[in-house]
């Protein structure tokens, strides 16, 4: 006897609780749990929908983010190069590596800030391929720096 009320009382204090969480006023068990199921699911429709607006968010900021400027200016020997940005990029400095060396070019002298934000200044010459030299003018070098800055860009987002 002790055990069925021991049972009941546990259960009237589960059910209790259960109404004050769902705000129900249900006396019977099975309305009660018909009111906890649609709370379950409001909330559940409520997460998504903050989910969801949370990731358009993140997409806008992303969007309104200025992309880095760069500045690119021929000279006897090479390029003298600028990026900026005024936000820390984290990981771009060895896209836009790639990017000089994939053009042939050698850094000469480079000085590069990246903790609060951006900012790369660079001398660059050598060509490794000499037939390349009369090639690369200062817009394809700035072409491929861009291309390497939406590189970085891309593969910070799906990170």
């Amino acid at each position: 006897m002790v055990s069925r009320e021991h049972k009941r009382s546990t259960m009237y204090r589960k059910l209790q609780l259960l109404r004050s969480i769902t705000n129900s006023h249900a006396q019977n068990k099975s309305l009660l749990t018909l009111d906890s199921s649609k709370n379950t699911e409001k909330s559940r429709q409520k997460v998504e929908r903050l989910n969801h607006q949370n990731m358009a968010t993140t997409q806008i900021s992303t969007a309104q983010d200025p992309l880095p400027t760069v500045k690119v200016e021929a000279q006897e020997e090479g390029f003298l190069i600028d990026v900026l940005s005024e936000r820390s990029c984290t990981g771009l400095l060895v896209f836009v590596l790639e990017a000089f060396e994939e053009l042939g070019l050698e850094v000469f002298h480079a000085r590069v800030f990246c903790s609060d934000n951006f900012h790369l200044e660079a001398v660059l010459g050598g060509y490794e391929n000499q037939g390349q030299a009369e090639k690369i003018d200062a817009q394809a070098v700035k072409q491929a720096i861009l291309q390497a800055i939406q590189n970085w860009r891309e593969s910070s987002e799906q990170e």
